[in-house]
């Protein structure tokens, strides 16, 4: 895990402020949902993909290599294969 060097603060609602680099560097906006996590005393954090990668659609979502695939677009690589 790369340590950022970069520290925030806890406010007393428990909220903590994430830098621009890293909204930026995963692209999370204002209104994205991320995912928080904890494993051996390590609080991770991720976005989550709520569309499909190839065309942004939300029907049928499976998750594929950490990317969320539609059942169309699923369909659409499986018969190009």
């Amino acid at each position: 895990m790369k340590i950022s060097g970069i520290a925030r603060k806890v406010d007393d609602l428990g909220r903590v402020v994430l830098p621009v680099e890293l909204r930026r560097a995963l692209g999370i906006g204002a209104g994205d949902e991320v995912d928080i996590a904890m494993l051996d005393g390590v609080i991770t954090m991720r976005k989550v993909e709520t569309h499909c990668t190839f065309c942004g659609g939300t029907d049928g979502l499976r998750e594929f290599r950490g990317r969320q695939v539609c059942s169309s677009c699923s369909r659409e690589l499986t018969d190009s294969a």
